[in-house]
């Protein structure tokens, strides 16, 4: 019979840590942690082919799943001494998801499962604590009416507020277990009321709805949002863990956390983490009461009046203590870790890979790499690449004016500046329409998890260092700041008072995610240094990777910038770029709107100047370093006016009748003009300005030469050829400027020439290709438009269906599409070999910045990426993870 159950506890467990893709992170870890003697309740896994079948079959469960968990409550029975449904000693459950990847508070749990009119008497006589058995009901009532039913929570919460209200109590811990008695028979007359039938009373049809139910959760919307953002696929499903419940809610000498091993936003080796008193879990991450630290240093640095978990139960705390060290020992990482203590007796309910700032995790790598604890690849494998833009944003400049208005919690360190957004859907739509944005909500919930995305800064005015809004924002990278409680919301009329201001939606704020400050207006910011445990990081990642990592630019600004993120060169400079402003574009234009020989010469001889000294001031930015210049690409009529006025203008700068330069715009006008006349097409059209552009290219590298500027290398491309003929032509070109340049200047310039495959015919035509290139490119952004017939500048409106439907596993011009395009390069990298065993081949497009395609490029044999220069740390860190990976 198939296994479909997983049991654990009491030093013994069927699982462990390496089969998270069968028991899901939180099944697969507390296995692990209950066979090492860690004090975990016992439970037991079902596995995620359950949840496939539950999905494939109409909600329906495999044959012989119920008996196998009938008798993994036995086993859970056992070890607790507790039966489940019994009149006397009374077992509950808690019943959590665990998909294989860490998704928390996307998916549902169901706490205190087994409690009705009979159980609850049970447990109030047995623990002569009427108040713990009600206020425990009264929370599974609410908890599996939200979670199994549907029943909006805040319906429940009214009531207990009106309760509260009635009887002149600001806190729940006021009420008695009389009043806990009232609040459960309003709860379940509400339930029936709404719902037209009571809340249901056996406890087995109890888990078997809370089991569907949290199946079913894999796919409610913030868990599809959640894994559309971090690319978990859909089909992984999720398990479902089935555990003994323990009590932080049985008064003064209970209490429950969460604690990280080391401090996530800083990575400071130091117990970090927050705890409540008589509380369950949820009260710790809802932000519903403010939480106490768990340290005496903490509560000392955070100036609280409240007694930390050290001190008020020294002998939990230093047994906790010694588990999570432990823990990080033996899992080699930094462990997010939630614990009860219920009546002084320490439980450890869940470990995992805590989420962490990017600042954080560099230290914490480097650290635990000097610690021994990992080697140095698997230092730079701990680093997600694509977070280190993390670092690449502005922090409060020094001195800056800061106009305070209040403070808070700082949980996420990073500074942003944005408009006002009160809800998630603003949020969304303010950042769609351009904005920056800083969302301010009193609370944030999994729900608000698209307008978090769409967020510059989350500002929360309830919850701790371990909130929804504190994890979430840490693990986008965002700045965040919580318990911000000397700020009044009023979310009916959407404003926000601080210190006798009020500021309405739109209005602008910057938060100080590292020093916790909310300031009005804009603040000036600096960028920060790269430097410390980054440069370490990149350091060895550079040790580690053999794909050379170059950069888009065009610029020497552009070109500075990308060296000092570590660029090995640059990729791709577009000479149409230069073209773009000032007395370029009158001269380009001069050009192109020329009616005779003289007046094409005098603005060709104008362009070489131009071109020349740009090429000057780009060779001599690029010193030490290879650079390649792309021929210009775009078609001859983006260079033109469109609307009358700068007709006008044109037209009396250059000497033409408007009407010429209105006609003359309208004859190059295409259709389709990224199928049109453009690239190599452009240049055997009008030779000239090949020719131009070559001697530019030459002249600016002997100037750069003789300013002690040179760069390593000099490669010229041939963008859009469709074959070998076309390359030969344009080569041909290139070649006669060189020897007329080193006749004339008696030094011949040393250069590459090769081209950008961008076109499906290109990359199958490789082979015949290399016998006139010295070095191919692949131009994965229009090969991905040409391969697929999209255009990526209209496609947004409508390709995102494409991935909500699983036609796509994600969008193409973000991360290459390996079966169709990457087999182009694929094609075209092994053809274009066989005719040149070294050819040289890259990629320059913005896939070159994205750490999947690199994995795939880098497993495809080719010899370097290009991509925007604020991409370079992440391609080279993602480059150095493929090498680890293939070793």
């Amino acid at each position: 019979m198939t296994k479909w159950v997983y049991t654990f506890g009491d030093h013994h467990a069927e699982g462990s840590a390496n089969m998270k893709d069968l028991l899901g992170g939180k099944g697969a870890n507390l296995a692990e942690m209950a066979a090492l003697g860690i004090p975990v309740p016992p439970g037991f896994t079902i596995s995620t082919d359950v949840c496939s079948h539950f999905f494939g079959n109409a909600n329906s469960y495999p044959d012989g799943l119920s008996g196998q968990v009938s008798t993994a409550l036995q086993k859970i029975s056992e070890m607790t001494g507790r039966v489940f449904g019994n009149l006397h000693k009374p077992m509950l459950l808690s019943i959590r998801s665990g998909s294989r990847s860490s998704m928390p508070g996307m998916m549902d749990t169901v706490l205190n499962l087994g409690l009705n009119d009979e159980t609850v008497a049970a447990l109030a006589s047995e623990t002569d604590d009427t108040r713990f058995a009600y206020d425990t009901y009264r929370r599974f009532i609410q908890m599996f009416s939200d979670v199994v039913m549907h029943l909006d929570h805040g319906v429940f919460e009214e009531i207990l507020d009106d309760v509260k209200a009635d009887h002149g109590f600001d806190f729940d811990t006021q009420l008695t277990g009389e009043h806990w008695i009232e609040v459960v028979s309003q709860y379940k007359s509400l339930f029936e009321e709404e719902l037209g039938e009571p809340f249901p009373q056996d406890p087995m049809d109890q888990l078997w709805r809370a089991i569907g139910a949290v199946f079913s959760s894999w796919n409610n919307a913030r868990a599809i949002a959640y894994r559309r953002l971090h690319k978990i696929p859909d089909e992984w499903g999720t398990a479902v863990t089935v555990q003994a419940m323990v009590f932080g809610n049985r008064g003064n000498t209970s209490a429950t956390g969460v604690a990280f091993t080391r401090n996530p936003s800083t990575g400071e080796n130091t117990l970090f983490g927050e705890f409540l008193l008589n509380a369950q879990g949820e009260d710790v991450v809802s932000g519903i009461r403010t939480p106490q630290e768990i340290t005496e240093t903490a509560r000392v640095d955070a100036a609280s009046d409240s007694p930390s978990l050290e001190k008020l139960m020294p002998g939990p705390f230093e047994q906790f203590q010694q588990c999570v060290t432990r823990l990080e020992a033996h899992y080699r990482d930094m462990q997010d870790v939630e614990f009860t203590i219920e009546d002084g007796k320490l439980w450890l309910l869940q470990t995992r890979s805590g989420k962490r700032t990017m600042r954080a995790a560099l230290r914490i790598a480097v650290e635990m790499c000097g610690e021994g604890l990992i080697t140095k690849p698997d230092a730079v494998s701990r680093v997600d690449p694509a977070a280190l833009d993390q670092l690449l944003h502005p922090t409060i400049a020094p001195g800056a004016k800061r106009d305070l208005i209040g403070k808070g919690l700082p949980a996420s360190p990073g500074a942003a500046c944005g408009e006002i957004a009160f809800d998630p859907k603003s949020a969304e739509q303010m950042k769609a329409a351009g904005h920056q944005v800083i969302l301010v909500r009193a609370e944030t919930s999994p729900e608000d998890i698209q307008g978090m995305h769409a967020a510059d800064g989350i500002l929360t005015l309830r919850g701790g260092m371990t909130s929804h809004a504190a994890v979430v924002a840490r693990g986008m990278g965002k700045p965040c700041i919580c318990g911000a409680g000397t700020l009044r919301l009023d979310e009916q009329i959407e404003t926000l008072t601080a210190m006798g201001r009020t500021f309405k939606k739109g209005d602008l704020i910057t938060i100080d995610g590292a020093a916790g400050h909310i300031m009005a207006g804009r603040v000036a910011m600096v960028q920060p240094e790269l430097s410390g445990d980054f440069g370490t990081i990149m350091e060895w990642a550079d040790e580690c990777r053999t794909l050379d990592v170059r950069a888009n630019a065009e610029t020497p600004a552009d070109v500075s910038q990308a060296l000092s993120f570590g660029a090995d060169g640059i990729g791709l400079a577009r000479t149409e770029h230069m073209f773009f402003e000032g007395e370029r574009l009158a001269a380009i234009r001069s050009l192109i709107l020329a009616t005779d020989d003289v007046n094409r010469t005098d603005a060709l001889d104008q362009l070489q100047d131009f071109q020349r000294q740009d090429f000057a001031k780009l060779f001599a930015a690029c010193a030490g370093k290879p650079i390649t210049i792309r021929l210009i690409d775009p078609p001859l009529h983006e260079f033109l006016p469109n609307d009358p006025e700068t007709i006008e203008e044109v037209a009396a700068k250059i000497g033409v009748a408007a009407v010429d330069v209105e006609q003359q715009t309208a004859s190059l006008r295409e259709t389709n003009p990224m199928l049109g006349h453009r690239g190599c097409r452009l240049a055997i059209s009008h030779p000239e300005i090949v020719d131009m552009q070559a001697r530019a290219i030459f002249l600016g590298w002997f100037d750069a030469i003789d300013e002690g500027r040179e760069p390593a290398g000099l490669e010229i491309m041939i963008p859009l050829v469709t074959g070998s003929a076309e390359l030969a032509f344009v080569r041909e070109r290139i070649d006669t400027t060189a020897k007329a340049v080193a006749h004339e200047y008696d030094r011949a310039p040393e250069y590459l020439v090769g081209t950008m495959i961008e076109l499906p015919r290109a990359a199958l035509m490789a082979g015949s290709i290399a016998q006139q290139a010295d070095f191919i490119s692949f131009g994965t952004n229009d090969l991905t438009q040409t391969t697929y017939g999209i255009s990526r500048d209209d496609a947004g409106q409508w390709l995102g269906l494409y991935e909500t439907r699983g036609m796509l596993k994600s969008d193409p011009f973000v991360s290459i599409d390996q079966d169709g395009v990457g087999e182009l390069v694929k094609i075209g990298s092994e053809r274009g070999r066989q005719t040149k065993p070294q050819l040289k081949i890259g990629i320059c497009g913005e896939h070159g910045g994205d750490p999947a395609s690199i994995e795939f490029f880098n497993g495809s044999g080719l010899d370097y990426v290009s991509c925007s220069p604020f991409r370079i740390p992440i391609a080279r860190l993602a480059a150095a993870q493929a090498a680890i990976a293939d070793r």
